[in-house]
Formats: C-alpha cells, sequence, structure tokens
C-alpha cells in the first residue's frame, strides 16, 4: 500500500463524518488535509489544515512553526521573519514562524475545517459550492485561504488522485 493511500485508509472515516454533518465534499477534505499536512508526514498538533491561530486562541491551543507566504508587500509583520525574497513582479515569498490552531485529535481539526469556513463571511461563497471539489478550492484561494499563488491548480490535480484513491480503497471495499 502506498502513503497517499495509507492517508487516505486512515483519514476517509473522519472527512465522510464531516461531509455527513456539512455536506462537504468528502474527498475535497481529504485533498486538502494531503496537500496542507505532507499526506500526514507534517502534521503538528494535529492540524491537518493548516489553520492559523487568532488573537482569541489560547495559548494551550497554538502552535509556532515554519511556513511559507506569498503577499503583495515585503512589510508583513510575522512573529519570526526567516527570509523574504521577490517571488515575481507583483508578489513576495516569505519563509516565517507563525502561530498555528493545536487540535486534541484528527477528527477536531476535520471538524474546525469545515466550521471555519462554514463560519467566516470571507467563505461565503466557498461554502455555496462545499459539494464541488473544483468550484470549493477556487473559491476558497479567491478568498484568501493560501497564499501559494497555484493553490486551487494544485489542489485540483490532487483532488484526481484522491478520488481515485478513494474509488479503489474505500468505495470497492463497500461493494
Amino acid at each position: 500500500m502506498t502513503p497517499q493511500e495509507i492517508f487516505v485508509k486512515n483519514y476517509y472515516a473522519f472527512a465522510h463524518l464531516v461531509e455527513v454533518r456539512t455536506g462537504m465534499s468528502a474527498t475535497a477534505i481529504l485533498t486538502q488535509a494531503a496537500l496542507e499536512s505532507g499526506w500526514g508526514k507534517k502534521v503538528k498538533g494535529n492540524n491537518f489544515f493548516g489553520i492559523k491561530a487568532t488573537k482569541s486562541t489560547p495559548a494551550t491551543d497554538k502552535q509556532l512553526f515554519t511556513t511559507t507566504e506569498f503577499l503583495a508587500t515585503d512589510k508583513a509583520i510575522f512573529p519570526v521573519v526567516i527570509r523574504i525574497s521577490k517571488h515575481s513582479n507583483t508578489l513576495w515569498k516569505y519563509v516565517v514562524q507563525d502561530w498555528f490552531r493545536k487540535y486534541e485529535t484528527p477528527l477536531d481539526s476535520f471538524l474546525d475545517h469545515a466550521s471555519f469556513f462554514k463560519r467566516l463571511p470571507r467563505y461565503s461563497k466557498a461554502w455555496q459550492v462545499r459539494q464541488d471539489p473544483e468550484n470549493f478550492f477556487r473559491e476558497i484561494h479567491k478568498a484568501g485561504y493560501a497564499t501559494a499563488p497555484n493553490y486551487a491548480e494544485v489542489l485540483i490535480k490532487l483532488h484526481k488522485q484522491i478520488e481515485t484513491i478513494v474509488e479503489k480503497e474505500i468505495t470497492n471495499k463497500l461493494k
């Protein structure tokens, strides 16, 4: 079994539970979790989605770790700036340390991921298309979920792989 198949096998149940509760596509959830966590290899504090902490996040529920951001300014403020370089005519690439959410369990992370999109107004268009993975990915990218310039395209490509694994590993086993 490949690491990708193991990831899907281990976390599909969480994504499916969130889909049942919210109507959000389980394969879209798994796709984003796979990308953001490096197929589960870069999960810190059960944060599968790279959800950042806010000022109101209790200190016990947040963690500082290194991330890459692409921004239209070279004046952004982060807790720790490691490196800033020009990425393109309009973007700066930052390697920084920033505060991210920490969860007690993977399920808590998967549930908060859906809640995040449902409760924040900037994701209202994405929430409306939560059963359509490609449009969902485009809308969360437009709303600023990730700063990588090709975030939606990477997710769309990865989603095809996730769908194939789900069909092979999950759906066929239920028949």
